[in-house]
């Protein structure tokens, strides 16, 4: 298993948001990085457990845990020329951009704010943290993911 941490502006898609679809699931669309996509591309898998971060927001922070729940696909949002993810470059037949469902699995009682990861040595070396770094998808060690669920207080059942 694997470990991610991925942006959201919970203006536009919150942890809530994800909690009230259908089988608390939805595609990860809109990713426009070409990191970020080799991250969902190449290396997520079904199972691997995800950090949802709010940003762009009042208080940025960790506000719970999802899980990936498909393979990745082609990102659909990009072959539309209405939708703001629209890319002329991606095509059905040789599609650029990818995305992959997320599963919500728990909220946090309370965010673990951006202040709070970089305060604490054992996040210093958090992607994250790390100056200059905008990545709304990036992996995050077994170790940083324990240490951050410690932080919220949460005890992850599954």
């Amino acid at each position: 298993m694997r470990y991610w941490l991925m942006k959201s502006e919970p203006g536009c898609f919150s942890i809530d948001d994800l909690k009230a679809l259908p089988e608390s699931t939805s595609p990860w669309d809109g990713v426009r990085n070409y990191q970020a996509r080799n991250f969902m591309r190449d290396d997520m898998k079904v199972g691997d457990r995800v950090l949802f971060y709010h940003s762009n927001c009042d208080e940025p922070g960790v506000a719970g845990v999802a899980e990936i729940a498909s393979e990745p696909y082609a990102d659909f949002t990009a072959f539309d020329p209405a939708n703001r993810h629209y890319d002329p470059k991606s095509v059905p037949e040789k599609p650029v951009w990818m995305m992959v469902d997320v599963k919500f699995i728990d909220k946090f009682d309370r965010v673990v704010s951006l202040k709070e990861i970089k305060a604490d040595d054992r996040l210093s070396g958090m992607e994250l943290v790390k100056k200059g770094s905008r990545l709304s998808v990036q992996p995050v060690s077994e170790k940083e993911y324990g240490t951050i669920l410690r932080m919220a207080g949460y005890n992850e059942k599954n």
